[in-house]
Formats: structure tokens, C-alpha cells, sequence
């Protein structure tokens, strides 16, 4: 049995990020005026390559520092809101090399990198299509967790919700909620995008956000098309909140600690794990 949590409000932004970070903090902003405050805590979670979305294949990436002052204008929003902002991902300077990264950025207190991208994504499909993060990202190491008004959040990056264990690892940390922040494929994510996502909340037992890329991202004469369809699962497996396949847009969902241990007690999985498989 796990203990009751109060209800925490959270919102998926679906963007359609470009190569420019000014542009992407400015559709950022633009979606959070639908929000309102509230005077408990809300989550605002952001899409992978939120802060810059590479269109043209092999072309570098500018890192950014935690430092920088978009992080700042969007602690400033967040204090406004009375929310914390996931920025599903961005391109951050480590050493030196740059890794794809998560950061948590609360209404008050310090901005910090809450989890570096495991599986990076090096592709080649029959169609041609050839992608490589691993020409200019560097790895992270391990899973990561973050709490957020009593709720405990499990955090993985696109590419990550093939791997199983990454989430049998979060469901033994009993998560109450797993992210999924994405920039999908349009190919790969109508043959794997839903079921995908559902296994990895019922496998866990625990709601799943996965803020997404959606539409044609055009820049420079090319062009990059993702998936979109940005969802909130609950823990049974059901989709309860999904958006379009190529708009920017928000869903929302109030995430309720009961459905969770509802579906716990009937499949009480926590009892028949066997930690040694």
C-alpha cells in the first residue's frame, strides 16, 4: 500500500521546436499563457529537444550552460505560475561534450540537471534515414528520480522507452509517475509510439507523461517531421489525455494517488517481483 498523495496538476506541451533557442523559449511561453495560477503546485512538462531542435542531420549543436538566461526567464514564469518546468531535454555543455539532458526548474530555488540521456539514438530504417546522437552527444550513466509535491517521478528521454529495465528499475524505486519526453519519428512512431508507452505504465504500475515534437519542423530548405501525439497513460494502461499528430498545443491531466494503488492491489506486482531476473 503506498500513502495517499494530494492531486498534482500536470501539463504536456506539445512544440515544434526549431534550431533556435530564442524561438523555442518564446512558443514555450506563448503555450504556458493557457495556463493559470493556482495556488498548488503544478508541473509543466517539455518535450525532448525543447530548447533546440536539430533539423539538418550532422549539423553541430551550440550547447548551453545551466547557466544560461533562458533558464531564468523560465524560473520567472514558473514563480509566476506557481509550477515547476521539466525541460524534457537540452543540449548542455559537460566537460567539455555535450549531453542531452533533463533539467528541473522550480518556482523557487536552485535550476539543476535532473537526468542525461542513457540510449542514444543511432539509427539507420530501410527507408535511408540515418540518424546518429552519438556524433555529438555524450551518454548518461543512470537512472534518475526527482520528488515533486510527494510524487515521485522516474525520468528517461525518447529513445529510452525501448529498454525495458531502465523502467523495471524506476518500478522497483516505486515511482508514482514516469516521463517520457520525445521527439519521435513519424515511421517509428506509428508502429511503436502507444503500445510502447503503455507497457512501460503498466509494467510499472504508474502514470506515464510524454510531452512530444509534433509537425514539420522547417529551417534552412529542409525539413524534419515528428510524430506528435503527446499522451497521458494511467497506471491500468489507458490513455487519458492526447493531443494531435502535428499541432502545438497542451494537455493537462490531475494525476490522483488512488487510481495507483487501485490498480496495485489488484495486481500486486511489488510482491511478485523477482529481483534476481
Amino acid at each position: 500500500m503506498i500513502n495517499k498523495i494530494n492531486p498534482l496538476l500536470v501539463h504536456a506541451f506539445q512544440m515544434c521546436s526549431l534550431d533556435d533557442y530564442n524561438s523555442n523559449l518564446e512558443q514555450i511561453l506563448d503555450l504556458s499563457l493557457q495556463l493559470k495560477s493556482d495556488k498548488n503546485i503544478q508541473l509543466i512538462c517539455l518535450p525532448e529537444n525543447a530548447l533546440y531542435m536539430r533539423v539538418i542531420e550532422g549539423a553541430p549543436i551550440p550547447g548551453i550552460s545551466i547557466n544560461h538566461a533562458l533558464f531564468n526567464t523560465l524560473q520567472t514564469r514558473a514563480k509566476e505560475l506557481n509550477a515547476f518546468f521539466h525541460v524534457g531535454s537540452a543540449p548542455l555543455i559537460k566537460h567539455n561534450k555535450l549531453t542531452n539532458a533533463s533539467l528541473l526548474i522550480p518556482p523557487e530555488g536552485l535550476i539543476e540537471v535532473s537526468y542525461e540521456k542513457i540510449h542514444l539514438f543511432d539509427i539507420h530504417l530501410t527507408n535511408g534515414l540515418k540518424i546518429k546522437e552519438s556524433d555529438v552527444f555524450d551518454p548518461g550513466h543512470r537512472p534518475q528520480t526527482f520528488d515533486c509535491e510527494g510524487w515521485k517521478f522516474g525520468q528517461s528521454i525518447c529513445y529510452d522507452i525501448r529498454f525495458s529495465e531502465l523502467y523495471s528499475y524506476y518500478a522497483r524505486k516505486d515511482v508514482d509517475a514516469l516521463l517520457a519526453p520525445s521527439s519521435f519519428l513519424v515511421p517509428t512512431g506509428e508502429a511503436h509510439w502507444h503500445v510502447l508507452l503503455r507497457a512501460r505504465a503498466i509494467e510499472s504500475q504508474s502514470y506515464l507523461i510524454a510531452a512530444a515534437q509534433a509537425g514539420s519542423h522547417k529551417a534552412h530548405g529542409y525539413s524534419r517531421d515528428t510524430y506528435g501525439h503527446s499522451l497521458i497513460i494511467d497506471p491500468w494502461g489507458k490513455i487519458i489525455q492526447e493531443a494531435s499528430s502535428d499541432s502545438v498545443e497542451v494537455i493537462s491531466h490531475s494525476l490522483d494517488s488512488e487510481q495507483i494503488q487501485l490498480v496495485r492491489k489488484q495486481i500486486p506486482m511489488k510482491l511478485h517481483r523477482r529481483a534476481h531476473l
